[in-house]
């Protein structure tokens, strides 16, 4: 019996993604501190290993980050290449097995249960992907392997960087009563917070206290999952998904102002440069949704979402326009600075399932057509060819 029997699932991600894709082709950049992200006031989007030892992270807004690590270089983020390496890397995890759960453009859960064929172990499969990643990407990654998912992403984590942890069933326990409870798949700072109330500060604390305890703390559904985990019990299946070319669940945009805006007229503005923008990518994928989300940030961070969701599906930027601005004026602001706002579509299907009912005396042909005909010259002479008048001489925020 080796450590690995039994153990069909792994859990694959990069190490510091983004920035190491950014780095990859600049040797000379290699071992210093990189922070790939936006302007003086957007976020990190990822950090080297050299940057983090100095608190850098992602998400962390680029001004604090420059703080924590003044001698950091910023490198500014190529979604394209980003994606073309994902891309490939999901498509070397489905030469491998076709059960293959992406959760990030970084990140994806793989079950090897029917590989074991081609390999003798699924521990071999991790150290092959390991391998043909660095060979063929030029960077590393880290995998976790265990019986279950939420088992799978912890060891990942722990082998942090360019390693490879087994959690074996015979030592589930062992492997997960020491540690935090934060370390559980789920777990966020109020969770964790909540949990630290009641005196559990270790996986092992929140196991062995009694279920009706912690569902009461928690609520019914959070607390037996939680309590679940804490003994290595997940019924988490790998969920497969079609392809790296599948559509997203939803799409969206967001932008950050140079300057916090209590105009009015410049996050409309906004507004219609990202519903423009997200409708364009949901034509583009053949997909159409019916809930549109509003977000928006205010200057002390503090960020608040509003959704609709429509009669039919659609992928008319005016549709989303007037239902992104209908969210915003509902939620009456008073001369609120607002940092960011964004806009996304969600419950997206393929276009050619969706239907629509004409309202009487609707005409049967207008916005989708004028959008098609956007989409046509947008594709022949680029992205500057059609847009809103009201974006002609407003620059970009």
């Amino acid at each position: 019996m080796t450590d690995d029997d039994g153990c069909p699932i792994l859990h694959v991600d990069m190490d510091a993604f983004y920035a190491s894709v950014a780095i990859r082709d600049r040797p000379e950049l290699r071992h210093l501190p990189v922070i790939v992200g936006g302007g003086h006031r957007g976020v990190v989007l990822s950090a080297t290993y050299a940057a983090r030892i100095h608190g850098v992270h992602s998400a962390m807004p680029m001004t604090r980050a420059r703080r924590l690590c003044p001698r950091a270089i910023v490198v500014a983020p190529d979604f394209e290449r980003f994606s073309a390496v994902s891309s490939a890397i999901m498509e070397m995890f489905r030469s491998v097995t076709p059960t293959v759960e992406p959760l990030s453009m970084d990140e994806a859960f793989l079950d090897v249960s029917g590989s074991l064929r081609r390999f003798p172990s699924a521990t071999a499969v991790g150290d092959y992907l390991r391998i043909r990643i660095f060979d063929e990407q030029q960077i590393t990654c880290s995998v976790g392997i265990a019986s279950t998912t939420g088992l799978a992403k912890i060891a990942s984590r722990r082998a942090k960087p360019d390693g490879l942890v087994v959690v074996p069933r015979h030592g589930v326990t062992a492997f997960l009563h020491p540690l935090g409870v934060e370390e559980l798949w789920g777990v966020g700072e109020v969770t964790a917070a909540q949990l630290h109330r009641l005196g559990l500060r270790t996986v092992g604390d929140l196991a062995h206290t009694p279920l009706s305890v912690v569902k009461r703390a928690l609520g019914p559904s959070v607390g037996a999952r939680l309590h679940a985990m804490a003994w290595g019990d997940d019924a988490r299946m790998v969920t497969p998904r079609r392809g790296p070319d599948e559509p997203d669940r939803s799409i969206g945009a967001d932008e950050t102002f140079s300057r916090d805006t209590d105009d009015e007229a410049v996050v409309r503005r906004e507004l219609l440069r990202l519903s423009t923008k997200v409708a364009a990518r949901m034509r583009s994928a053949q997909v159409s949704g019916r809930t549109v989300t509003l977000k928006v940030r205010f200057h002390d961070f503090t960020t608040i979402t509003r959704s609709r969701t429509l009669r039919d599906t659609t992928d008319s930027t005016q549709q989303v326009y007037a239902t992104a601005t209908q969210l915003f004026a509902a939620l009456g602001l008073q001369r609120a600075r607002i940092r960011l706002v964004g806009v996304r579509v969600e419950g997206l299907i393929d276009k050619a399932l969706s239907t629509r009912q004409l309202m009487l005396g609707e005409r049967a042909h207008g916005w989708e057509d004028a959008d098609k005909a956007v989409d046509r010259a947008v594709t022949r002479f680029g992205g500057a060819a059609v847009r809103p008048a009201t974006l002609i001489e407003t620059s970009r925020p």
